[in-house]
């Protein structure tokens, strides 16, 4: 078997690896947002089109894995409907994380990203970037396109974008999640209004 196979064997059960918690132990007590030199999961990185060559930024974001909280609620009055705490959203925690990292990277768009770990309080991510004005990345061909697409995660472009918009899915069952589940809503909208 190739290297790429025997890492994708030894990540399918990671906390048999007796250096796992160590790693979450460490990593706990790091920045949110860090810059590393090299992926920790090299088959899944080159999978999702890494490139060992200057352009490419290897992030690893930690995101806590609790519920999404309302701000507080007594500022504009005590009122029933006022008394959740908690927000349901469509993101997942992986477009959040995108999202996360590329505020500390204004100058990269997210190519793609992947899970290296969790524990009770926390994900942690790997967030591939790519430099949109590096010159090797413009004169590549295979990834100049992405200097063209300006906020790429906060569009929900990416892959973690595309599964919480509902874009994985098609035909039968899928007819009003495109364009979008907004403007399929206001084109029906639309469509229903008589004319004067």
């Amino acid at each position: 078997m190739a290297l790429y196979k025997y890492l994708r064997e030894a990540w399918k059960k990671p906390r048999e690896n007796p250096f796992y918690q160590q790693r979450l132990i460490q990593w706990r007590t790091e920045p949110v947002t860090l810059k590393i030199p090299h992926p920790t999961r090299l088959d899944r990185a080159r999978s999702l089109g890494y490139k060992a060559k200057p352009g490419y930024i290897v992030v690893r974001q930690r995101v806590n894995r609790h519920k999404r909280q309302h701000a507080s609620h007594l500022i504009g009055g005590r009122r029933s409907r006022a008394s959740s705490y908690d927000k349901e959203l469509s993101k997942n925690y992986r477009q959040v994380a995108e999202e996360r990292a590329v505020q500390n990277y204004s100058n990269c768009e997210v190519l793609n990203s992947y899970l290296v770990g969790e524990d009770g309080r926390h994900y942690w991510f790997e967030v591939i970037l790519v430099d949109r004005a590096h010159p090797q990345i413009l004169s590549d061909p295979r990834i100049s396109w992405i200097a063209t697409q300006r906020g790429r995660a906060s569009r929900g472009l990416t892959s973690a974008g595309l599964h919480g918009r509902g874009l994985r899915n098609k035909g039968k069952g899928a007819e009003k999640l495109r364009p979008s589940r907004r403007a399929n809503l206001t084109r029906r909208g639309k469509a229903l209004t008589p004319l004067p």
